[in-house]
């Protein structure tokens, strides 16, 4: 799974990294803000962001709320990595759309077990988009299969809901805008010359 790191100090970004690439991470790393946006709004970006609160272009609670701003079909699971250990400031980063944080100095223990809570509510999110597509499928072919007109073999006059049989152009002119003209196809005019000779 790709993970976004934005990090503007080096050390604090090759550590997270190296400790996120041991997991099985596929590392996307950038030093600001606003290259942490650009990979962010990619639909083939990262879903899976850890986002340093103070970088340069945007802070990490701005690309947050851009993030929560744009109509994204899978969403992201973004980690915020604060100095700030006030409880005002943490609540302010969850507001923005962060979905949970790390203090600085981090443990390395508890950023791998959030990082695989990201990875797994990523993936719980990935399988619900996908069941829900499946389900719209489904309902589509039921629909269809409801929408099975009984038509006579040899006059062609389908049977309304109300039991009611009705010439074919009647009944698709009733509910379209379909508009029908009168023509003879070849078969029926070579048939109808045979029968006059």
């Amino acid at each position: 799974m790709k993970l976004l790191i934005a990090e503007d100090d080096f050390v604090s970004r090759s550590m997270l990294q190296t400790t996120a690439s041991k997991l099985g991470f596929d590392t996307v790393t950038v030093s600001d803000g606003v290259a942490a946006w650009e990979q962010l709004k990619n639909p083939n970006g990262p879903r899976l962001a850890l986002l340093d609160w103070v970088m340069p272009g945007m802070d990490g609670v701005e690309v947050c709320r851009k993030v929560r701003e744009g109509a994204f079909l899978d969403p992201h699971f973004i980690i915020i990595l604060t100095a700030r250990g006030d409880k005002q400031e943490v609540v302010t980063g969850l507001r923005a759309g962060a979905n949970d944080y790390i203090s600085k100095p981090f443990d390395i223990e508890e950023l791998k077990a959030r990082l695989e809570v990201g990875k797994r509510v990523v993936e719980l999110q990935k399988t619900l988009r996908d069941r829900v597509v499946e389900w719209k499928e489904a309902l589509s072919q039921v629909k269809t299969l409801q929408e099975l007109l009984p038509i006579c073999s040899y006059c062609h006059k389908i049977r309304t809901d109300q039991e009611v049989w009705e010439r074919l152009e009647h009944y698709i002119t009733q509910r379209s805008d379909v508009r029908f003209s009168h023509g003879v196809c070849p078969d029926c005019l070579e048939k109808q010359l045979a029968a006059l000779r």
